[in-house]
């Protein structure tokens, strides 16, 4: 059946039909997605190859590459950009959301995603306002982490030995500073040299902070007991790099505590708020690091003088104590005047008793001498010598009472020898004895011991248990009884010297 209209009819090369035809005296290919890209890629760069651009950052990342992505917007639109890893590593601050910034680049497509984007090679901070703005965001997120806690402070030391100076070498504060520690205290000073301003200045300030740190005590660069962090007034853009994070932290981390002298007394930046202490000028961090040293020779001799006014202060109290005393004691002279005047008269009452007494001796001697006579003293002898010859006194009844006593003792000096123990000795037995001294009475107790002691007429000897008896000796012959009692009976000789008793 044959359609009702013919399609070639009404075919003029531009409605579109099944299949894609070429219309006749057509040139225009159709261009592949690709070639689209590319012709607007090169177009839009051509065009726009140097802009610059205004806008607040939104979506900051930075990628493993360390390529920065972010985009840029207004109130009314949004373009993304890109930052590739060389640039970005040269930016002065750190890129955070809400910061109003200035991009400098070139507009080109991304074909990937058909979208166009802007490439930064350059990026500032558009104004101090916005600076001022990303200043107090950081602050914020670095107190929040407690690194302006004021119990993170240390107390400065008070006489620090080495002082590490973190600063540029060429400027006019270090000599500023060793000029005032020259004047106050001369001190030995480390001048770590680093960039205060500028591409790279940050780092070095932290790697100088964290190089202090490092050093050890006892090696051959002393470590210091202090550091200070300086730099001269300039502006905010100037004093940038010790608002760097990396530099706040650095300070805060340190191990030995830190002066911040960063600009003058009315700039402040992040580092004086991590340090231990803020100066407000280089100066005054030096004259912070170090007291004056004539006004500690000052202090010394004053404590020098009050500590000898106290070592003498009891001695001074001590002698105005005694002059006191002594000037309220009386005079020797009235406490010895009323014993003198005693004295003299005992001493005049003695000579006159002394002389009676002999007087009366005298007279009395006189007396007597007169009753004695040569005939009245022969007298008295006889008449001595007749009552003693009348005295009986008989020599036999003193000789009867001399037998009778001895007689009654004789039993018992017979007795008393036999119960002497060492008696038995001079007859020749021995008396065995333990290492205790204890005599032993039985054979089993003086087996049991492993020395003996055993005594003899002329001394003791000791002998180990066990050995074997010497031969035994020819025993002397006993007396016989008679001549034991004679020999007990037997009167000692008496002395031809010596005066009888008449008892």
């Amino acid at each position: 059946m044959p359609l009702p209209f013919d399609d070639d009819e009404f075919d003029d090369g531009r409605s579109g039909g099944l299949v894609a035809k070429q219309a006749a005296g057509d040139n225009a290919a159709p261009l592949s997605i690709s070639e689209i890209s590319n012709l607007l890629k090169r177009t839009v760069e051509d065009r726009f190859g140097f802009v610059r651009l205004r806008g607040e950052l939104s979506g900051v990342k930075r990628a493993a590459s360390g390529h920065l992505y972010c985009a840029l917007k207004d109130d009314k639109a949004v373009i993304d950009g890109v930052m590739w890893r060389g640039g970005a590593q040269r930016l002065a601050f750190r890129p955070e959301d809400g910061v109003e910034v200035i991009a400098t680049g070139k507009l080109t497509t991304y074909p990937g995603r058909s979208k166009y984007q802007i490439v930064i090679e350059t990026m500032e901070i558009a104004g101090e306002g916005a600076l001022l703005a990303l200043l107090e965001k950081l602050r914020a997120r670095l107190a929040a982490e407690g690194l302006f806690a004021p119990e993170r402070k240390r107390e400065l030391p008070f006489l620090p030995q080495v002082i590490g100076v973190v600063t540029s070498p060429t400027g006019a504060v270090i000599r500023d500073i060793l000029h005032r520690l020259d004047d106050r205290f001369p001190s030995h000073v480390l001048v770590w040299p680093v960039l205060v301003q500028g591409e790279g200045a940050a780092g070095q300030v932290a790697n100088a902070v964290r190089g202090f740190s490092a050093i050890q005590p006892g090696g051959p660069v002393p470590r210091p007991d202090l550091v200070i962090v300086a730099r001269g007034g300039g502006s905010i853009e100037d004093l940038w790099s010790f608002n760097e994070e990396v530099v706040v932290r650095a300070v805060a981390e340190s191990s030995i505590p830190v002066i911040s002298a960063v600009g003058h007394e009315t700039d402040t930046t992040l580092c004086d708020y991590a340090a231990d202490r803020r100066a407000p000028t280089p100066t005054a961090a030096a004259e912070m690091a170090v007291p004056v040293r004539l006004d500690l020779a000052a202090t010394l001799d004053e404590l020098a003088y009050r500590k000898r006014r106290c070592a003498l202060r009891p001695v001074t109290l001590g002698r105005e104590r005694l002059e006191a005393r002594v000037q309220r004691l009386p005079k020797p002279e009235a406490i010895l005047a009323a014993k003198a005047q005693k004295l003299d008269d005992l001493s005049e009452r003695l000579r006159r008793g002394l002389r009676d007494e002999a007087a009366a001796k005298r007279e009395q001697l006189g007396r007597t001498a007169s009753r004695l006579s040569l005939p009245l003293l022969r007298h008295r002898m006889e008449r001595s010598e007749e009552r003693l010859a009348r005295t009986g006194l008989i020599p036999r009844l003193l000789t009867r009472r001399w037998a009778m006593a001895r007689d009654g003792l004789a039993p018992v000096s017979r007795v008393l020898p036999q119960l002497d123990p060492k008696r038995p000795l001079e007859r020749g037995y021995v008396l065995a004895k333990g290492p205790d001294g204890r005599a032993l009475t039985s054979r089993e107790a003086a087996a049991r011991e492993a020395l003996l002691t055993l005594e003899f007429r002329d001394g003791e000897l000791t002998v180990a248990v066990g050995t074997e008896a010497p031969a035994p000796l020819a025993k002397a012959p006993e007396p016989s009884p008679e001549a034991s009692a004679a020999k007990r009976h037997a009167r000692p000789k008496p002395d031809e010297t010596r005066q009888g008793d008449l008892f």
